[in-house]
């Protein structure tokens, strides 16, 4: 077989496997280039002469692990791992880049920066959704949202580039555990009727009738509801909007397979930027609508007012974890655009821009409809 010229950059001229300050390099045991993930499968492989390594999978269980105990032992003192990262000055972002690399694009906002990597130590994950979707049907399932787009302008399919600008991130997320005690206080509404009269004309005429009045008796209501939460989601990012990525999900957490350097091969991965007690208080932000409908159901009644909610949290465990994101931008206009591909589903979010003449022909449109539905009503009574 006729194996390709490999750039002198992708030869590793090192022993298989050599720990560098950004990552572990993984060496083709055929042609001596860097092996990379195959999205949906156990292997890597190599880019330029097909060869493949699986990747030995680990019969490690995936720990919950415990937030206190955690807290008590000083997060810095957990397992870490030494990356060379960039940091964008526009958006923020900190990611993993290679040796050697000077000028590159932000793969969260398109800005291009030029700057030397430097190396640091970030807390190691310690479990992984590989990516499962490939960067073709990841910018498959991209062109199929933007032809959903109402109201996007006819030029924005040819301003989103190519698949190539579709960069594979590993995004850093904490999920977290806890039992819950929540102590309230409220109100019970009870619905009850009334008959009330009133006077209406009718033909020049003032009649008299009566009708149905709902009320509502309020009474004092307390108690104390628990609820338990498992594999609670935060956003371990500063990088990317949170309302775009809860839109990504839901995530396939059952499938988390233990970390290992190999399914990051060929992808970058970003640092963790919320460390674990922001992490759970944002946790508990999201604990908040569930905690508050439990209540609503134990305060009964027809309505229901809440006044004061204590909680409590108990048995809180967490893992951390990275999950797959396939994320890019486009400029169309002057401004940038960016969209996000979860790599295990092929779910699309993003910003998207919007035609002016097509809202304004639409209203117009509306208009014209409702007028002239209106108009045939008033010539069917004269």
């Amino acid at each position: 077989m006729d194996i390709p010229e490999i750039p002198s950059s992708e030869i590793d001229q090192t022993p298989d496997v050599e720990v560098l300050a950004s990552a572990k390099f993984f060496k083709c045991n055929s042609c001596g280039a860097k092996m990379e993930f195959v999205p949906g499968s156990s292997s890597q492989k190599c880019p330029y002469c097909s060869h493949e390594n699986p990747i030995a999978q680990s019969e490690e269980d995936i720990q919950e692990l415990d937030y206190h105990a955690m807290l008590a032992e000083k997060s810095e003192e957990e397992e870490s791992i030494e990356q060379l990262t960039v940091k964008c000055e526009q958006c923020a972002a900190q990611f993993s880049t290679e040796p050697n690399i000077t000028s590159q694009d932000c793969p969260f906002c398109g800005t291009t920066i030029v700057a030397t990597a430097k190396s640091s130590k970030h807390l190691k994950p310690k479990s992984v959704l590989p990516f499962k979707v490939t960067r073709k049907e990841g910018w498959e399932h991209f062109h199929q949202w933007v032809k959903k787009l109402w109201f996007a302008p006819n030029q924005l399919k040819k301003r989103i580039g190519s698949q190539d600008k579709l960069k594979g991130i590993y995004v850093p997320y904490w999920t977290y555990d806890s039992d819950t005690t929540s102590f309230y206080s409220g109100m019970r509404g009870i619905h009850y009727y009334v008959t009330e009269t009133y006077t209406e004309t009718v033909d020049g005429k003032s009649q008299t009738r009566t009708r149905q009045v709902r009320k509502t008796r309020w009474y004092p209501a307390s108690g104390t509801v628990w609820n338990a939460f498992d594999d609670v989601l935060v956003l371990a990012s500063e990088s990317i909007p949170r309302g775009y990525t809860r839109k990504l999900e839901p995530w396939d957490l059952p499938n988390l397979t233990a970390y290992k350097d190999e399914y990051l091969s060929g992808f970058q991965s970003e640092s963790y930027q919320i460390n674990l007690e922001e992490g759970f208080d944002i946790a508990k932000t999201r604990m908040e609508d569930p905690i508050r409908s439990s209540i609503r159901r134990d305060i009964g009644g027809d309505e229901q007012q809440i006044h004061t909610v204590k909680t409590q949290y108990d048995n809180i465990t967490f893992k951390h974890i990275l999950l797959p994101i396939w994320i890019s931008s486009y400029r169309y206009k002057n401004k940038v655009y960016r969209f996000l591909i979860n790599g295990r589903t092929g779910e699309v979010q993003g910003e998207r821009p919007w035609s002016a003449w097509k809202i304004t022909f639409a209203v117009t449109l509306a208009v014209l409809v409702v007028g002239g539905i209106i108009y045939g009503f008033n010539v069917m009574d004269s």
